[in-house]
C-alpha cells in the first residue's frame, strides 16, 4: 500500500512580493503549484516540480526555498523573468494580488513515471503553456493518479468562458479535485458550491473538495457529503492556505492508500470515515499555514501537533 508519495506537480513558480503598510516589501517563494510541491515534500514524501523559473534573484530564491524541502525542480530552459506577484494584505489578513507572469512551458521528457501528478492555477489556463500541461496530464493520467485545483485568479484567467471550459476539462481528467468557495463563485456565478461539486463529481472525479474559509471544508463523494469545521487559529495571512490544504489531502490520500494507479478504485469506494481523516489532515495544514507569515506549510511534526489539538 503507497504511503510515500512520489509527486510530480506541473505549473508556475510566482515570486510574492508581500506589502504591508508602513513596512518594507518582504519577498516569499510563492506559486500555487510550487506551493503543493513545498508542502507535500515537507511532509516526507518525493516531489519533483516541472516550472519555468528565470535566471534572476527571484528565480535563484525560489530554487533555494524548493531545494530545502527536497524538491527537485525541471525546468523547459527558457529565461524569462521569473513571475511575480505583488500581494497586498487586508487588516483580516486576506490577500489581494496583482501579477506580472508569463506562462510558456513547453514539453520536458521525463525520467521516470511519477505515482500522482498535480497541476492547477494559472498553469492550466494561460496559452500557450496551458496546452502543454494539459498535453502532459492526459498522456500521464493512464500510470498516476490526477489532481487539480482552479485556484482562479480572475485578472488571468482571461476569456470567462473559455476559462470555465479549461477548468471543466481538467477537472474531467481528475481524480481528486480542490477548490475554494470563491473560485466557484467566479465560474459559476450565483450558484451553490455543493451543487457544483456535485456536477464536477458526476463529471468523472472520485472526490470533489470545497474550502469555505473559517467556515470549514467539505467533501464531495460518491456516497454523499463529508463536512469538518476550521481549525481555530489566529490569522497571520491567508496566503497559501489553499496549497497547504491541497498538500495535507494528497499527504492523507497516500497515507490511506489511496494515490497511484493500485488506489485508483479504492479511491472510488473511499468511505466517509476516510474522508473525513482526509479533511482533518488538510485543515490542519492549513490552520498551521494561516497562522504565520507567507507560504509556510507545516512539516510531519507539526502537523502532528496540530491535529493533536483537535
Amino acid at each position: 500500500m503507497l504511503d510515500r508519495l512520489d509527486l510530480l506537480v506541473i505549473g508556475e513558480c510566482v515570486a510574492d512580493i508581500v506589502r504591508l503598510p508602513g513596512a518594507p516589501d518582504q519577498v516569499h517563494p510563492g506559486g500555487s503549484p510550487a506551493n503543493v510541491a513545498y508542502g507535500v515534500a515537507r511532509l516526507g514524501h518525493g516531489a519533483t516540480l516541472l516550472t519555468q523559473l528565470g535566471p534572476d534573484d527571484n528565480g535563484r530564491l525560489i530554487r533555494d526555498h524548493l531545494a530545502d524541502a527536497g524538491v527537485e525542480v525541471r525546468t523547459d530552459g527558457a529565461t524569462a523573468p521569473t513571475p511575480s506577484a505583488a500581494v497586498t494584505l487586508d487588516r483580516a489578513g486576506r490577500a489581494a494580488y496583482a501579477f506580472e507572469i508569463t506562462w510558456t512551458l513547453a514539453p520536458v521528457s521525463l525520467d521516470r513515471t511519477p505515482h500522482h501528478v498535480h497541476t492547477g492555477s494559472i498553469a492550466t489556463v494561460r496559452e500557450p503553456g496551458a496546452a502543454t500541461v494539459l498535453a502532459a496530464v492526459e498522456s500521464l493520467r493512464t500510470s498516476a493518479t490526477i489532481s487539480y485545483d482552479p485556484n482562479v485568479r480572475p485578472e488571468l484567467m482571461g476569456d470567462h468562458d473559455a476559462a470555465v471550459r479549461k477548468v471543466e476539462r481538467c477537472v474531467a481528467l481528475s481524480d481528486v479535485v480542490k477548490a475554494s468557495d470563491e473560485d466557484l463563485d467566479w465560474l459559476y456565478p450565483g450558484q451553490e458550491p455543493e451543487r457544483v461539486a456535485e456536477r464536477w463529481l458526476a463529471a468523472g472525479p472520485a472526490v470533489v473538495l470545497v474550502t469555505r474559509g473559517g467556515d470549514g471544508a467539505l467533501a464531495v463523494v460518491p456516497g454523499g457529503q463529508v463536512a469538518v469545521e476550521a481549525l481555530p487559529t489566529v490569522v497571520v495571512d491567508t496566503v497559501g492556505a489553499g496549497d497547504a490544504f491541497m498538500s495535507g489531502t494528497l499527504h492523507a490520500l497516500a497515507s490511506h492508500g489511496l494515490l497511484g494507479t493500485d488506489g485508483r478504485e479504492r479511491l472510488r469506494s473511499v468511505d466517509r470515515a476516510t474522508v473525513t481523516d482526509v479533511l482533518r489532515h488538510a485543515a490542519a495544514c492549513a490552520a498551521v499555514t494561516v497562522a504565520r507569515s507567507g507560504a509556510n506549510p507545516p512539516d510531519e511534526k507539526e502537523l502532528e501537533a496540530a491535529l493533536a489539538r483537535c
